[in-house]
């Protein structure tokens, strides 16, 4: 057996080797593969969607820090606003975050529960808008934290899990994809090396001289 089959025959190996494995990635986690480019779709257009899946933020009466209410009055009335508009027991909301935008005169007031949100008017506490944050479960989606918000898991080992399992089986995803692409292409380069005529050049023959 030649040098030439022999490394063929290894090329092949190796390109069915890889085949197997892409083909296997594809199939065990085809159902994330699928969330994630969907999800991130709609973060991507999340500001573009007219308020579908990221409300708009509103404008307050005053940009003026020194006009603001104290964040406990605010805090205060954002509870409120969710019991009156919702009829939700406060004692059973968490308060994830608060968020202040100087520049609208406008505080937003981010709960666990049902991802709502409330947008407040700073300068006098009126309700300004109340949401679903839709944005913030798709982004949970999208990088496995709704994994530890189901299994109440505070401090984040399930994302990073998820994490890190979607990223090595993107990387070995792309990998082996490029080597399908390549490989076929790189047996095919070697082959017609190997099958390549040597050119031989022949010259005339002198002819013989008498003694």
């Amino acid at each position: 057996m030649s040098i030439d089959s022999t490394k063929r025959q290894k090329q092949a190996r190796v390109l069915r080797d890889f085949r197997k494995v892409h083909r296997l990635t594809g199939a065990l986690l085809f159902v994330f593969f699928f969330v994630i480019s969907i999800t991130g779709l709609l973060l991507g257009w999340k500001k573009h969607t007219g308020g579908l899946i990221l409300a708009k933020t509103y404008t307050g009466t005053s940009t003026n820090l020194q006009d603001w209410l104290p964040v406990d009055s605010l805090t205060q009335n954002a509870f409120k606003a969710v019991k009156d508009s919702l009829g939700m027991d406060t004692t059973m909301l968490t308060l994830d975050r608060i968020d202040m935008r100087p520049d609208k005169g406008t505080v937003k007031f981010l709960f666990v529960e049902e991802y709502l949100g409330v947008q407040l008017d700073a300068a006098t506490g009126k309700v300004l808008h109340l949401e679903t944050r839709r944005a913030d479960f798709i982004e949970n989606l999208h990088d496995g934290s709704i994994l530890d918000r189901i299994f109440g898991v505070d401090s984040g080992t399930l994302k990073v899990i998820y994490s890190t399992i979607m990223g090595v089986a993107l990387l070995i995803f792309t990998i082996t994809g490029f080597w399908l692409w390549y490989g076929p292409k790189r047996m095919k380069q070697g082959s017609s090396a190997s099958l390549s005529p040597t050119t031989t050049v022949h010259r005339p023959a002198r002819p013989l001289r008498g003694n």
